[in-house]
């Protein structure tokens, strides 16, 4: 069967996408031809309650209006039974349907149990009611756990499921019941193309799977009435004006049931005090929604002169009352889904919807935890135009349904068929490699110290070895190879099983190549080296090399608070600066592997000599080196020590003691650390202004003595636009050496260097 999509491409020529569904919609043809000379196709549409009605009336008229194909049988259950919720069956009624069957499926108390109980009375009672109606489709919606219930009945039963909606995400319990509806059914409709690719990652049959957009669009976006406003003033009182109304429609979450009423007592107070006409559709029948109702009693919303409390609105008046409103509240997928057709502002509540597509129109507080956000929503969002939004339809979902009913061949095979990819042949494994830590050998070439770790998938460092870093290559590779050897042979006694070898060394490094080109001044005669190829043939294992703060922002990426993060930038505080960026999950390394030497960003055109022959960069001021120079000048001085301070005559003055004297109240050092900071800082806001990361983390052994310093300058100098921008201090202890090791444990999960 043909996968339609809309709008339809126009081509003059045929490829062999074109070819194919031009033969499929042939055959097509042919099977309608062959059901057209049999009997009428027999369609149960099953609806639970006002939501799903809306979606199904309109594919329901359509069927009616081809009594030579079809016919309709139409079953009612749920809510639409139940006065408390409207008894809604009755614009059923209404719209001349003739209900072949009701049944009261609803077991009332409105918690979790209730909604078991109430699957469980749908399954006792709908085998009677499909015995009787024997249809050739079961027409089912959304979902629901009503709709739960009707697609296990016709699973187990032996009939032909079309479902409406699948492949689409939320972000409640609703996800797993329409995606467990969409494993039971045969035929699927989706609204969007994200839908439609989800259903086929979810091993559905391409073939059975229909892009038609939402059927309550094909009334939408023909609505045109022209009275409006008798409407409005008919829910809303003869007062109220055009766009200056809101429409509340707020559910209860039933994974999280006690934060989903106080978010509505919430939302009910700052409606309160945003003082406008309200409109509040009561809560479906959800667990919850009994003691949703109670809060708006207690808070007399009923009676209150600004609100106005209703069961239910017919759907083509609720169209027109959420056209003209000044917005839209809650956390409905009506929200979401249908009001965007119309450009009406929507302020989306907490996670029930939190996974849905949305046009411009829709503003979310995922976190309403406050009277006060939802109230800077309101006075955002009020009275705003947005442009129209056709994410979830073009208004003529209802005629590719009816091709897509008429297609569909009743001699073909009921069972479903699953499109799974295709999985490599199982390796037989033996006991002892099963029981093996997967680990990395990992590498930091220090300026002063050379660290090697064993390092496991979870970052958990096994073991780890330190040497006195040699100042000649000869003595400095044969050391790492030595050590290497020793950690390779420790590891099989500490059950782990090395899958390689990374390498984190300062200066700029060709990765594809595994050589290090330039080095720093610290780690003298370490230009061109090919590490790479020595360890390889040693250790017989893959080698991965790679700048050190490439490495820094690496291990943050797998596993600290880089984590998960598209975009975001780490900066190394440590004897000197460095640096990585992460830009849409990936390191940058730049066209000539020099990218992310935040260093060597300029603050000063005066500033300091730099090692690297600028002056005025970041390095020159608030480095170790930096710090150490400066210590040095003021203890030449006599004055850096202060009371409850000394150093040692063997020992070396550093920057952590320029900083101890910061903090026992030497003010010419707090300047100094000030300044360091300030440069930092100035370095961060020119990130932040030319990457615009979502995060900064600062990284190594200065980070936290800057933290605050930097915040400051970001406060004052950068772009409001970026103040927001989160800067955290690194958790990890050895970025370094976790870094290096991820590009080796990166590799078993495939990701590519």
């Amino acid at each position: 069967m043909e996968s339609s999509v809309y709008p339809l491409r126009e081509s003059c020529g045929l490829g062999p996408h074109e070819l194919y569904f031009k033969k499929i919609s042939n055959q097509k043809k042919q099977v309608m031809e062959k059901n057209r000379n049999n009997r009428k196709l027999r369609v149960c549409v099953a609806t639970c309650n006002r939501a799903d009605y809306s979606k199904l009336a309109p594919i329901m008229f359509g069927i009616k209006t081809e009594p030579e194909f079809f016919e309709l049988d139409v079953v009612v259950l749920g809510s639409h039974l139940i006065d408390d919720y409207g008894n809604t069956y009755r614009m059923i009624e209404q719209d001349d349907f003739d209900i072949n069957t009701r049944l009261h499926t609803i077991v009332r108390g409105e918690d979790e149990a209730a909604m078991v109980e109430s699957v469980g009375l749908a399954l006792v009672k709908l085998p009677d009611v499909l015995n009787r109606l024997k249809p050739d489709i079961m027409i089912v919606h959304g979902d629901r756990f009503d709709a739960l219930a009707l697609a296990t009945s016709a699973a187990l039963m032996n009939i032909r499921i079309l479902h409406i909606e699948g492949g689409e995400v939320s972000g409640t319990i609703d996800d797993s019941i329409r995606h467990a509806i969409t494993k039971l059914a045969h035929y699927h409709v989706c609204c969007t193309r994200s839908a439609e690719q989800h259903l086929i990652s979810m091993c559905e049959d391409h073939d059975r799977i229909l892009l038609a957009g939402c059927p309550s669009y094909d009334k939408l976006l023909s609505a045109k009435n022209k009275d409006y406003m008798s409407i409005i003033r008919m829910w809303l009182g003869d007062d109220v004006k055009c766009k200056d109304y809101i429409v509340a429609l707020q559910h209860p979450v039933t994974t999280d049931i006690k934060h989903s009423i106080k978010m509505f007592e919430l939302t009910l107070d700052a409606l309160i005090s945003f003082n406008k006409r309200t409109l509040v559709l009561f809560p479906n029948i959800d667990a919850g929604s009994k003691e949703m109702v109670r809060v708006m009693r207690k808070k007399g919303i009923e009676h209150h002169p600004n609100f106005r409390a209703v069961k239910h609105v017919p759907f083509d008046q609720f169209i027109q009352l959420v056209a003209h409103a000044g917005c839209m509240i809650g956390n409905s997928s009506c929200g979401v889904r249908e009001v965007g057709a119309f450009g009406t502002p929507v302020i989306n509540l907490g996670t029930r919807q939190i996974g849905r597509e949305t046009g411009e129109n829709v503003l979310h507080v995922r976190d309403a935890d406050t009277q006060d956000k939802i109230l800077q929503a309101l006075h955002l969002q009020f009275g705003k135009q947005y442009p129209c939004s056709k994410i979830y339809g073009d208004g003529n979902a209802v005629p590719r349904i009816l091709k897509f009913l008429k297609s569909i061949d009743l001699q073909e095979p009921l069972q479903k068929k699953f499109c799974f990819p295709p999985v490599k042949e199982n390796i037989s494994q033996d006991i002892d490699h099963i029981l093996e830590t997967l680990s990395a050998l990992a590498i930091d070439l220090g300026g002063t110290n050379l660290r090697i770790a064993i390092v496991s998938m979870k970052g958990e460092i096994v073991k780890k070895y330190t040497q006195f870093n040699p100042k000649t290559y000869e003595e400095r590779i044969n050391l790492i190879l030595q050590m290497c050897v020793e950690a390779a042979a420790e590891a099989v006694k500490l059950n782990c099983r090395i899958l390689g070898v990374g390498i984190s060394t300062g200066g700029r490094v060709n990765p594809q190549e595994g050589i290090v080109l330039h080095s720093t001044k610290l780690i003298q005669e370490w230009n061109s080296v090919d590490l790479r190829t020595p360890l390889s043939n040693t250790l017989h294992l893959p080698v991965w090399v790679d700048n050190d703060g490439n490495c820094a922002a690496m291990a943050e990426r797998k596993f600290g608070q880089g984590k998960g993060l598209e975009n975001f930038v780490t900066l190394i505080t440590g004897t000197g600066i460095g640096g990585g960026i992460i830009h849409q999950h990936e390191l940058i390394h730049g066209s000539s592997f020099c990218a992310a030497e935040l260093g060597h960003l300029v603050v000063s055109l005066d500033g300091p000599d730099c090692s690297c022959g600028s002056h005025g960069c970041i390095e020159a001021y608030a480095s170790g080196m930096a710090l150490q120079r400066e210590a040095k000048k003021l203890h030449d001085e006599d004055l850096l020590l202060v009371e409850g301070m000394s150093v040692p005559k063997d020992e070396a003055v550093g920057a952590l003691h320029l900083i101890q004297a910061a903090k026992l109240g030497n003010a010419k050092a707090q300047s100094i650390l000030r300044t360091a900071g300030t440069a930092l800082g100035l370095g961060v806001v020119n990130i932040l202004h030319t990457m615009n990361p979502s995060l900064v983390i600062l990284s190594g052994v200065l980070a936290s003595h800057y933290i605050h310093i930097v915040k400051d300058v970001i406060r004052h100098q950068a772009l409001s636009s970026v103040q927001d921008v989160d800067v955290v201090v690194s958790d990890l202890v050895d970025p370094a050496l976790l870094g290096a090791a991820s590009m080796v444990l990166d590799y078993t999960t495939r990701r590519i260097h």
